[in-house]
């Protein structure tokens, strides 16, 4: 009868222990998928501010160069102006390797904007008959980091409602491929705008000596030193002794 109590005993252990196992092991995985969401929510944090402050770096009103940092310590202290500027407070660790390496993305500038630009101000500059002054903002010829990744190759968990600008991460196998990345928009700015209005049915210069574009056959343009201008279509110079710049 003692060893049919103790068999029963030895069961109801050995069950015992079993489902506390099944516990156990249920509550881990929970905990590990909670633990991982929490390093995706910082990963999008962290990411979030290296392209921001790469940005920052890049718009810089102080320097008057757009480039691209060549390093990460650059986000920390900006020495290209005269004061120095601090565009991250530190150089984050990467939640999901615990280490603060990085992948970079290492980008060109945009040479064809720059010269887009300069052509156009250059364009407007002729047809004012002026002297073209440099453009602000001038784009920097050297790359640099656009971007940082990180170079974890866990799957993520995370597959939806992520921000707009970051749309493309719900197709990433792994972390590295969301990528945080600033990416100067292409397109003419303002004084490429400048340029193709100059190019295209700009206004003639006034003329300092009476008249648009050189006092065209009947053109009555305003003079600068006063008066309308003489570009009639006689073209008769001034009576003798009369003072021509008189009103």
């Amino acid at each position: 009868m003692k060893h049919a109590q103790k068999g029963v005993v030895y069961l109801w252990t050995l069950f015992a222990v079993t489902v506390a196992g099944v516990v156990l092991a249920g509550t881990g995985q929970v905990w590990q998928i909670k633990a991982q969401r929490e390093k995706e929510q910082e990963l999008l944090f962290i990411g979030d501010q290296f392209r921001k402050a790469i940005m920052s770096y890049y718009n810089s009103p102080l320097t008057g160069i757009r480039q691209y940092p060549e390093k990460l310590e650059d986000l920390l202290e900006d020495k290209r102006g005269p004061v120095p500027i601090r565009h991250l407070r530190k150089i984050y660790i990467d939640p999901m390797t615990r280490d603060d390496d990085w992948g970079l993305i290492i980008e060109e500038p945009p040479q064809q904007q720059a010269a887009g630009s300069q052509t156009g101000t250059q364009g407007a500059a002729g047809l004012a008959g002026l002297s073209a002054a440099p453009a602000a903002g001038t784009i920097s010829v050297t790359q640099g980091i656009a971007g940082v990744y990180s170079l974890s190759m866990q799957t993520p968990r995370k597959k939806a409602q992520f921000p707009e600008h970051y749309a493309n991460f719900s197709e990433a196998e792994t972390y590295q491929g969301w990528r945080f990345l600033f990416k100067q928009q292409t397109g003419t700015g303002s004084t490429g705008q400048q340029g193709q209005q100059g190019g295209s049915g700009a206004a003639p210069p006034v003329s300092p000596f009476g008249g648009a574009g050189g006092a065209r056959s009947g053109g009555g343009g305003q003079n600068i030193f006063g008066g309308q201008g003489g570009g009639g279509s006689s073209g008769q110079p001034p009576a003798a002794g009369q003072n021509p710049f008189a009103r």
